[in-house]
């Protein structure tokens, strides 16, 4: 077991872990109340709901980017396999069954782009994003905990 691999995969580990709880909070602050498109119209108003946006927005992208720009390629060093291109990494952890579509996963990062940079100028964008990327915070869980249980498995992360 390579000693170095198996720290940075356990750090990474710590890492996801928090990204996702913080996730979750973000989540929750938002959605436990309807969000509606007039809410959303706020945004330029209500600095509190703005910085609850902000945080989810932030939260939802890096836990994301962990994932599959941190801790996908260390986990296919685990296997043996040489990480490559985002895209091939991104496949190969769908052949192997730990993300269920990449064409999912690059939608995620697509929302991601537009929670940030497409609000300011048109609400409707940034709500359906909003709401998108709400309805996915199961699948990033989903993946998250497939790879930390495959590591688990392997005996690189208890």
């Amino acid at each position: 077991m390579n000693k170095d691999l198996r720290e940075k995969i356990l750090f990474l580990k710590k890492v996801v872990m928090r990204e996702l709880k913080h996730l979750l909070y973000s989540d929750k602050k938002i959605f436990d109340n309807v969000i509606t498109i007039e809410k959303i119209k706020t945004l330029t108003t209500d600095e509190v709901f703005a910085e609850q946006v902000e945080a989810f927005g932030s939260r939802f992208g890096r836990l994301q980017d962990t994932l599959g720009q941190k801790l996908l390629p260390a986990w296919l060093k685990v296997l043996g396999e040489q990480p490559t291109s985002f895209i091939d990494n991104l496949n190969k952890a769908e052949k192997l069954g730990i993300l269920p579509s990449v064409e999912e996963w690059m939608r995620l990062r697509e929302l991601r782009n537009q929670m940030v940079h497409e609000y300011i100028d048109d609400d409707k964008i940034f709500f359906n994003a909003l709401k998108l990327a709400h309805a996915s915070v199961p699948l990033i869980k989903k993946v998250m905990n497939a790879l930390v249980h495959d590591l688990e498995k392997r005996g690189y992360v208890s």
